[in-house]
C-alpha cells in the first residue's frame, strides 16, 4: 500500500457479512487496504485479464450493489449460524467475536475478487481461504464433530450467500425474472467450484431443498442475537445513520423463511417497518444507478477496456459495448 500525504477519504462498500459496510481508500486500486497482503487485490490489473464471472452477467448486476450485499450477507450468516457446526466453527476458530469488522472485510474481499477480480487473483485469494479452512475442525458444545471442508457445510455456506444476495437484490433493489435468477446461479458456478462446493445452486428450488434437509439441525442460540447486535450497532461504518444499520438487520431477518425465523426465535422486535423498507429501497435503487471509481465493479470494467460505469448501465447498453469489445472478454476457466 502506498502512503499518501493527505488523509485519504473513505467510502462505504459492501462485504457479505458486515452489513455491507467495508471501507475503501480513495486513490487505491484495492479494497480495504488495511487487509493482510494475501487479500490485497488490484482490480484494474493485469490489463485485459478476464475474471471468473463475465461482465454483463447477473452476478455483476447484483454484486455491484452494496445494499443487496449488505442485507443478503447478514441473512446468509444467520442461515449459517442456525447450524451449530458452522456457528461453532466461526466463533471458535475466527477472530469474529473480537474483530468482527476485520474478519468481515476479509470475507468481503473473497466475495468481491471472485466476481470482479482477475482470475489469477481470484484463484490466489480463494486458495488461501481454502488452506485456512483445512485447519478448522472441532466439536460443537453438544460434542458433534465438524470440519470446515465438510462437503455438506461447503454447499450450505455457498447456497446461503448465493440466495441471500440474489433475494436481497430482488426485494430491495429491482425484481429479477426467473430466467435472470437461473442465470445468476449459473454465473456463480465457477467460483463455487473453486471453494470445493460439490452441489452449486442452479435454482431457488435447489436452495430450499438444501434448507429442508438441514432444517432439523437448526436452533436458536445467543450468538445469533449477538451477531445481529453487532450489525445494528453501526461499528462497521460509524458515519452511516444508526437507523439504517438497524433497518438492514431487520431486512436481513425478513429474508429468512418463516419456519427458520421461528426456529431461531427472532421475534417481532426484528419486524421490518414501512420506514425501513422505504429507506432501504431508495438506497438500493440509488446504488444501482450511481457507481464510483473506487468500487471493484468500476475498476474491473476498466481492466477489461470497458467504461468504468459499465456495471451501472442498462443491460441493452452493456450488450452493445460487449459486442464491440468481445474479443477481450472471454470468461476465464475456473482452474489453472
Amino acid at each position: 500500500m502506498m502512503h499518501q500525504i493527505a488523509q485519504p477519504e473513505k467510502q462505504v462498500l459492501a462485504g457479505p457479512e458486515n452489513g455491507g459496510m467495508m471501507q475503501l481508500e480513495r486513490g487505491s486500486a484495492a479494497v480495504a487496504p488495511d487487509l493482510p497482503p494475501a487479500y490485497q487485490v488490484d482490480f484494474r490489473s493485469p490489463a485485459g485479464e478476464p475474471g471468473l464471472v463475465p461482465p454483463g452477467s447477473v452476478q455483476w448486476r447484483v454484486f455491484k450493489n452494496p445494499i443487496a450485499l449488505g442485507i443478503g450477507g447478514v441473512a446468509a450468516v444467520l442461515l449459517e449460524f442456525a447450524d451449530a457446526r458452522i456457528r461453532s466453527g466461526v466463533w471458535d476458530h475466527s477472530i469474529y467475536k473480537v474483530d468482527p469488522i476485520g474478519r468481515s472485510q476479509r470475507t468481503g474481499m473473497a466475495a468481491m475478487v471472485g466476481v470482479f477480480g482477475p482470475a489469477s487473483a481470484a484463484r490466489r485469494v480463494i486458495g488461501g481461504v481454502n488452506r485456512m479452512h483445512r485447519k478448522v475442525t472441532g466439536e460443537t458444545p453438544r460434542g458433534e464433530a465438524y470440519r470446515a471442508l465438510d462437503p455438506e457445510l461447503l454447499d450450505w455456506v455457498s447456497a446461503t450467500a448465493g440466495y441471500g444476495f440474489l433475494e436481497a437484490y430482488h426485494r430491495f433493489v429491482r425484481p429479477l425474472t426467473t430466467a435472470d435468477r437461473r442465470r445468476y446461479y449459473s454465473d456463480g458456478e465457477a467460483v463455487a467450484r473453486l471453494y470445493g462446493v460439490e452441489h452449486p445452486l442452479t435454482s431457488d428450488a435447489d436452495f430450499f431443498a438444501m434448507l429442508d434437509a438441514l432444517f432439523p439441525r437448526f436452533e436458536a442460540h445467543p450468538i445469533n442475537r449477538e451477531f445481529l447486535d453487532i450489525i445494528q450497532s453501526g461499528q462497521a461504518a460509524p458515519t452511516i445513520p444508526k437507523f439504517l444499520h438497524r433497518a438492514l438487520a431487520r431486512a436481513a431477518v425478513s429474508l429468512l423463511p418463516d419456519k427458520v425465523r421461528e426456529r431461531m426465535e427472532l421475534g417481532k422486535e426484528f419486524d421490518l417497518t414501512t420506514r425501513d423498507r422505504i429507506a432501504l429501497k431508495l438506497a438500493g435503487r440509488l446504488a444501482d444507478r450511481i457507481g464510483s471509481p473506487h468500487m471493484p465493479a468500476w475498476q474491473a470494467a476498466e481492466r477489461l477496456g470497458l467504461p468504468g460505469r459499465f456495471a451501472w448501465l442498462n443491460p441493452a447498453a452493456q450488450q452493445r459495448l460487449l459486442a464491440r469489445h468481445g474479443e477481450i472478454l472471454v470468461q476465464a476457466e475456473p482452474a489453472e
